[in-house]
């Protein structure tokens, strides 16, 4: 599917309500379509010996009636997000009616460095400013070797919502000192991209990865949030950054005017592939069988899988979705750390269904034990 095509998926979205329009195709027949031959992959990308994932912020807005009624008032789940007036881009003429150019117009003389200042400019002149939150997660990778490499995935949304939480987990000071290797913006929605200043802040060199599908606002975002450093647009397909680690993109429509998303395969020495995602837009099932049929990975076991799922974000649950979760048990996953769009009731499921679910403690807004919440650590292997 390519961008031409956006139009089409979201509109069969519309057409199935909203979680369709969230990635719910492929978890329908519909998606026999692309997948017709599931054969063995033998795409070799090496193996790492261990990974750690630190959930900085999985809370990407705090109430979902809130969000919902935005979405609702700026005319559907089709319309760029841009234009929504959500921050950071706010002009003060209401719902619907922003603009990228009018709200960056107003703050861009602030960023990265000035945040409060810019965060009570976007307070005034934008939509539910409280509402945003963010996600992100720093994912670390031992090497076979013992070296450890630290990635950050994505960015959250709110600018000083973001900049608490990393300096909770200390990612400015690891920002500051270089530590990080790279950011991994997995896709351009707002809640994942929107709080990048909250990065460049502390390190305006670091080298972002990103999917080659990003529309011009979001290319221009770079720049005016600060960033100077390296920027790899990540095509369609496999993409090795190291040994056991790949990136992956995934060519798909999105709500809100965004295309593509990517995610992250490890390929774990002795223990087998994990997965980490953002938003899963691609759905679950696609993601897992991508996996099978590109990559070869140790003792063909699809050990473990963390972040946002897609599912059931709004928790208004859909019947069809029992067997999604029913379905899952063929990779007879060992540690699974959901959370964010995953959805409550989801999580719920695959905790009676019998899923090795990883609790979090529901600290820092985190609502539920059964997400890896704000604060919380998952480790493959454990």
């Amino acid at each position: 599917m390519d961008r031409r095509e956006f139009i089409k998926g979201a509109a069969l979205g519309v057409g199935v309500g909203a979680i369709g329009a969230m990635g719910a195709y492929s978890y329908s027949p519909m998606r026999r379509a692309f997948l017709k031959d599931v054969k063995r992959g033998t795409a070799d990308i090496g193996v790492c010996k261990a990974i750690k994932i630190t959930n900085i912020s999985e809370t990407s807005w705090f109430d979902n009636g809130t969000f919902m009624k935005d979405v609702t008032g700026a005319g559907g789940l089709l319309v760029d997000q841009y234009t929504f007036n959500w921050p950071p881009f706010g002009n003060g003429k209401g719902i619907g009616k922003g603009s990228y150019a009018d709200g960056m117009k107003l703050i861009k003389h602030l960023l990265p460095n000035k945040l409060e200042e810019a965060w009570q400019i976007v307070r005034e002149n934008s939509v539910h400013s409280e509402n945003a939150g963010g996600f992100s997660c720093l994912v670390e990778i031992e090497a076979m070797d013992g070296k450890v490499t630290k990635y950050l995935f994505d960015t959250g949304w709110n600018y000083l919502w973001m900049d608490t939480c990393y300096k909770r987990e200390g990612i400015d000071t690891m920002l500051a000192n270089n530590e990080i290797a790279a950011m991994i913006q997995t896709h351009e929605h707002m809640d994942h991209y929107f709080g990048l200043p909250a990065v460049t802040k502390y390190n305006p060199n670091i080298h972002i990865y990103t999917p080659n599908t990003f529309y011009p606002n979001g290319k221009q975002y770079l720049k005016d949030s600060g960033h100077v450093g390296k920027w790899t647009e990540v095509p369609k397909g496999l993409h090795k950054i190291q040994e056991g680690v790949a990136l992956y993109g995934f060519d798909c429509p999105i709500i809100f005017k965004v295309f593509g998303e990517m995610s992250l395969y490890c390929n774990v020495k002795d223990i087998g592939l994990v997965s980490i995602t953002g938003c899963c837009h691609q759905g679950i099932i696609l993601f897992a069988d991508t996996a099978y049929k590109t990559i070869a990975y140790e003792n063909d076991q699809f050990y473990g899988l963390y972040g946002g799922l897609h599912i059931s974000p709004f928790d208004d649950w859909d019947p069809k979705y029992d067997d999604l979760v029913i379905g899952l048990k063929k990779w007879d996953l060992q540690r699974v750390g959901c959370n964010h769009c995953t959805g409550l009731i989801t999580a719920q499921k695959f905790v009676d269904a019998g899923y090795p679910v990883v609790k979090g403690t529901a600290r820092f807004r985190s609502k539920t034990t059964n997400y890896l919440g704000n604060g919380d650590v998952i480790k493959f292997p454990s």
